[in-house]
């Protein structure tokens, strides 16, 4: 696994690009809370990088700052929104001429929601165990901003998730500004290990609308 170094506003964020022959696109793929044990190796953030390239993208994992390699210490959300764009902006540059998709779980759903949401280059979001309960996101969790994303946004949640049910995600979702879908991963909790595989084939099926959605070939 080739892992890189990109230059992230607190310094070096350790990272991982895995590309694939012919891609079509490529994703940012981010990883759950960093203070609850959340890295790039997460089991649910590795399936959906997984699913990315079965689906013939390019995928860029990295550990946000103060995990692992990476410099810096935990900012309560607000300097992991920065460290996110600054691997998207990496990951445009290294691809210039592929359109971008960006991934994330649990803490890394709402950072790809703040921050591939509102960058011109991202042309979808997979968002995989919507956070909707977490003290530790009150900083940077606001359901309104899930609604104002333009751009198609793809849901996979567990069935018994605890800190958002799926009924709740729905809801959420409600009166979003662009289109939305939410899949439902039968008989799992918050981090899926219960059925990891099929959170993997939930999350290809759900790219695999994101792709039809933003017209990528």
């Amino acid at each position: 696994m080739p892992q890189v170094d990109l230059t992230g506003p607190a310094g070096r964020l350790e990272a991982l690009l895995e590309e694939v022959p012919g891609a079509r696109f490529a994703a940012l793929v981010c990883h759950p809370h960093p203070r609850f044990g959340g890295t790039m190796h997460n089991h649910a953030t590795y399936r959906l990088a997984r699913a990315v390239r079965a689906l013939g993208g390019h995928t860029l994992r990295f550990n946000y700052r103060g995990v692992g390699l990476s410099a810096g210490a935990y900012d309560r959300g607000l300097g992991e929104v920065e460290d996110t764009r600054a691997a998207l902006g990496w990951l445009g540059a290294r691809h210039p001429d592929l359109p971008l998709l960006c991934c994330g779980f649990s803490f890394g759903s709402w950072m790809t929601i703040l921050a591939g949401g509102t960058d011109p280059r991202v042309r979808g979001l997979l968002l995989a165990g919507l956070a909707l309960r977490s003290a530790d996101l009150d900083l940077v969790r606001d359901a309104a901003d899930a609604r104002a994303v333009e751009r198609p946004a793809a849901v996979v949640q567990a069935e018994r998730d605890a800190f958002g049910l799926p009924d709740e995600v729905r809801a959420v979702l409600e009166g979003s500004r662009g289109p939305r879908r939410l899949t439902v991963v039968p008989g799992t909790t918050h981090l899926f290990t219960e059925d990891l595989p099929a959170l993997q084939r939930e999350a290809e099926a759900a790219l695999g609308w994101l792709l039809e959605e933003a017209r990528i070939p």
